[in-house]
């Protein structure tokens, strides 16, 4: 059971997690009173829980039907993309004006271990490429944009494309970025920042 001084807030963390591990899928239908059984908790709570789920997109609710997990059609997974080329540009940019040696630091971390492999995990590689990313924003300092991509991170994992171009062909890419943002140049940063987002929406939506 959970037990929490603010109830719903747990139940609303631990219905995200299982939105995203795929414990509830999109097009579902949620019956709460099974997830209230399962949880432990009273209906009021969980109807709050979901009604913050649903300001971020992640459950609607069906007039005379009632909630479900949300499914997404192409043109709002491609939107998503287009927001994140958007953000993540704008993020690089700023990044290469900061000027910042341990932001430099903490991106090349991510991939350093990856240079001259002969093999890469997939699995690490994949985990490294979302630190990156994340950290691409958050190193910015700039609060309203790490929310903004909050949502669209939170959505590309519901749809779970997951690495969508191997690491022989974004691993260069990546480094790219973080020279771009070591040498200052603000243009360049945004632009290879731009078009690593853009090539992996036009391979996934040419398939």
């Amino acid at each position: 059971m959970i037990q929490h001084a603010n109830i719903s807030e747990p139940i609303y963390l631990r219905l995200k997690e299982m939105i995203l591990n795929g414990e509830l899928k999109q097009g579902e239908k949620i019956v709460q009173e099974k997830i209230a059984d399962m949880l432990g908790v009273s209906r009021t709570p969980l109807m709050k829980a979901l009604l913050a789920l649903e300001n971020e997109y992640l459950v609607e609710s069906i007039p005379r039907r009632g909630m479900y997990i949300r499914s997404w059609d192409k043109k709002e997974i491609i939107d998503i993309y287009i927001c994140r080329e958007a953000i993540e540009g704008m993020a690089a940019r700023l990044l290469a004006q900061s000027k910042d040696e341990n932001i430099i630091k903490q991106l090349r971390d991510c991939f350093s271990p990856f240079l001259n492999s002969k093999e890469i995990n997939l699995d690490a590689y994949t985990e490294a490429d979302e630190v990156f990313h994340s950290l691409l924003i958050k190193l910015t300092g700039n609060a309203p944009l790490d929310k903004i991509y909050f949502f669209g991170n939170i959505h590309e994992k519901v749809i779970g494309h997951g690495l969508i171009r191997p690491p022989e062909e974004t691993l260069n890419e990546h480094f790219k970025i973080i020279k771009a943002i070591e040498k200052g140049d603000a243009d360049a940063a945004e632009q290879f920042a731009r078009e690593h987002i853009k090539k992996s929406r036009e391979l996934l939506f040419d398939q």
